[in-house]
């Protein structure tokens, strides 16, 4: 596993021009939505906050879909569709990042699902080989680790990699009001060969939009 890993990253370093962006996002809309939510389902039905920041980054991947793909062959391939690999630690150690299939599709309990679904399985060694394969970005959230800020090494052919830390209570102006808002921060790895700051950017902004706004996802 750890060879495996090692070589990975190893050509990922070598061969993509990393550039990398952070935003900051307020997640109390999200947060506030959610235990309304929760309200109405079953405990096993529960959201967690992963589900929504899941499906925000697929949708706003429309905005920037030279994002969603892979570098080959010296030339960027837009992906089949929009296939989020998710980064699961393994208890024996090492990790995998297998698919969840078209997340922008999906509805939220359908992503929870899907996530618990392929945790489950990573953890006993029952992935398929095409969850593992199809990936056309990934996402690493190490808040539960107390990590503030994740930059993280592109898993290549990919060109992208998102990643999300722990929510925070932090000062916070709304209408030049100061108060104390769950914030978290959200960066962006992404191929220099493929995009650029700019285009990063509008990734990252719409991926706060979508969060302020968790009854559209």
């Amino acid at each position: 596993m750890r060879q495996a890993i090692a070589a990975s990253m190893a050509r990922s370093k070598r061969e993509i021009p990393h550039y990398y962006l952070g935003a900051s996002i307020d997640m109390g809309p999200s947060l506030s939505w959610l235990r309304e939510q929760n309200l109405s389902r079953p405990v096993a039905a529960r959201l967690l906050p992963i589900a929504l920041q899941l499906k925000a980054v697929a949708l706003a991947l429309r905005e920037t879909p030279e994002l969603n793909g892979f570098w080959v062959d010296g030339a960027f391939r837009p992906g089949s569709g929009t296939h989020v690999g998710v980064a699961i630690s393994l208890r024996r150690g090492g990790l995998v990042a297998p698919a969840i299939h078209d997340v922008d599709k999906l509805s939220l309990g359908d992503v929870m699902q899907a996530l618990s679904d392929v945790t489950v399985r990573a953890r006993e060694s029952r992935l398929r080989s095409s969850e593992l394969s199809d990936p056309t970005i990934t996402v690493t959230a190490l808040g539960e680790r107390g990590v503030e800020t994740v930059f993280g090494v592109i898993h290549p052919p990919q060109v992208a990699m998102v990643g999300f830390g722990t929510t925070l209570d932090r000062p916070w102006a709304i209408d030049g009001m100061l108060g104390v808002r769950p914030v978290v921060m959200a960066s962006l790895s992404a191929d220099h060969r493929v995009s650029d700051g700019h285009r990063g950017a509008r990734f990252l902004a719409a991926l706060g939009d979508l969060l302020q706004h968790p009854e559209t996802l």
